[in-house]
Order: structure tokens, then sequence, then C-alpha cells
């Protein structure tokens, strides 16, 4: 059973009973906000209830969307006309990132947001992951400046910086190593990654974006809290969101760490990536239709 029937069945009755309040507190720590922040969320609606005179499940259902409405958060990363855009992909290896960038690519030059895009396959420790870079370059007809295993990655998104300028291009997207198991070195690589964007590209243009596995629940919040201290992180991105019964750790990232969310993708198609919808979002954690 799917996360949002779980919640319809549960507030499906007529008159909530007392232990309904603790069953929906413990859904609502399955559907990955977390002990404290469903705690606090059912007490929350608990007053709500209470102050609207509301007894019944199909209202309390009503008011959780409300409860969790602050911190259902979204970002438009869209590229900025008249200049070079940087997209940075982070995240840990197994996310998707590879796969995001193409369909990032993929996305603003079919909407017209991007006139020429370059992606730089910035993970240099993955033989896999440039290889596939440069897969998804030659389908959809997009350069990909990228050099051999165990390059600096650095060195590789200047060389893609230099690229673009010469070339005309007004987007590059960067794919990043993830490597979680050596957590100094990641963070030093991707602050020096950081700078070096930073020093060639309008701050309005650049955006860092975290790409994290919905189907991972809270151990992608520890993921956010890690590149977080790393650099600015702008908004996530939440990859293989149908294969996930729950979803709800993006409420988890935002309440935590003011992060919002850009994208969401379900599905395995480039065009299998959809903007951000606080409302549609909601509805679908929640079993609501509207």
């Amino acid at each position: 059973m799917k996360f949002a029937d779980r919640i319809r069945k549960l507030l499906g009755r007529q008159t909530l009973a007392p232990d309904d309040w603790d069953a929906l507190a413990d859904l609502l720590v399955e559907g990955d906000l977390g002990a404290a922040f469903a705690d606090a969320a059912v007490q929350e609606l608990k007053t709500a209830c209470a102050k609207a005179g509301v007894r019944d499940g199909e209202g309390a259902r009503r008011l959780l969307k409300t409860v969790l409405a602050p911190d259902a958060r979204a970002a438009d990363v869209s590229p900025r006309p008249g200049g070079l855009n940087v997209v940075m992909l982070l995240g840990v290896n197994g996310v998707g990132k590879t796969t995001t960038a193409a369909k990032l690519a993929h996305r603003w030059l079919d909407d017209g947001s991007a006139g020429k895009v370059i992606l730089a396959a910035g993970d240099t420790f993955r033989a896999a992951a440039i290889e596939q870079l440069r897969h998804h370059g030659e389908r959809l007809g997009i350069r990909v400046v990228a050099q051999e295993q165990g390059s600096d990655s650095g060195a590789v998104l200047f060389d893609a910086l230099a690229a673009a300028v010469s070339e005309g291009a007004d987007l590059v997207i960067a794919d990043t190593a993830g490597r979680m198991h050596n957590k100094q070195n990641l963070i030093r690589e991707l602050e020096k990654m950081d700078k070096i964007v930073a020093a060639k590209t309008d701050p309005a243009r650049y955006r860092r974006l975290l790409v994290v596995d919905a189907t991972t629940g809270q151990n992608a919040l520890v993921q956010a809290r890690t590149f977080s201290q790393a650099i600015k992180v702008d908004a996530i991105i939440l990859t293989k969101y149908d294969s996930s019964a729950r979803g709800g750790i993006a409420l988890a990232i935002a309440r935590d760490l003011g992060i919002p969310t850009a994208f969401v993708c379900d599905g395995e198609r480039y065009e299998d990536i959809r903007a951000f919808d606080p409302v549609v979002y909601l509805s679908e954690f929640v079993g609501s239709d509207g």
C-alpha cells in the first residue's frame, strides 16, 4: 500500500480517536519527516483541528496539508537570459546526478531557457560516470568536456567554462563526485570547484543543486547536511520519486536546512523531470485530490 493510501485509510474515519494521533505521528515518521518533525506536525494539527472544530478524518487530512505547507518550498532555478549560467550538481554516488544533468539539459533546451549547453564531467573518480555523460551528450547532441579518469575535477570545470565562453554557450551543467566515505576530501574538492565557478560567473546565474534519492529517507537529510558544510546548496532535486512510497524527505530538508526543492524526477526518460509544485506534492503526500 502506498504511503498516501495509508494516510487516507487512517484519516478516513468519521470521528478520530485519541490513539489515531499517535498512529499518524508514527506514519509521518515512516514518511521520512523524522520523529521531531512528525510529533510537532501532529501537535500543530491537533491544535488546528480543535480551533476549527474538526473531528473527522477528512477534515484533519485537509488541515494536515496546511500544517505541512510552510515546508513545501519551491525554487525556480531556470537559466537567466543574457549571460552564462552554471549549474553544479552535487550528490552521493548512485542518486542519479549524471542522468539528471542530461534531463536538465534536455528540458532547458526544449523550453528555450538555454540556447547552447555544455556538460562538464566533473566526477573524474569514476570512469563510468564520464562515459555515461558522454553517452548522454551524444544522444542529445551536446558537447561534453571531459578528461581521463583521475584528472583534476577543477581543471575539467575550468575547461568547460572556457569552452562555453569561446563557443557562445549560455549554460554549463557540471557533474561532480560524491564520495561520502571520504568526507573531508569531498568537501575540499567541492570548495575548490565552487571557487572556480564563483570567480568566473555572475552569482545570480550560478546554482548549486543537490540531487537526493527519494527512496533513501533520512539518509538524504544527512547527505544534505554534509554537502551544505562544503558549499551553499540552493535547492534539491528529488530523484526516483516514482519508486518511493513516501517522499517526505523534501519537507524534512526544507524544515531542517531551509533548502527548497527545484525538481522531481519520476522516470528514466529525459522528459521525466518536473518542476516542484508544492500543491501537487502535498496532495500526493497526504492522498488528497486537491
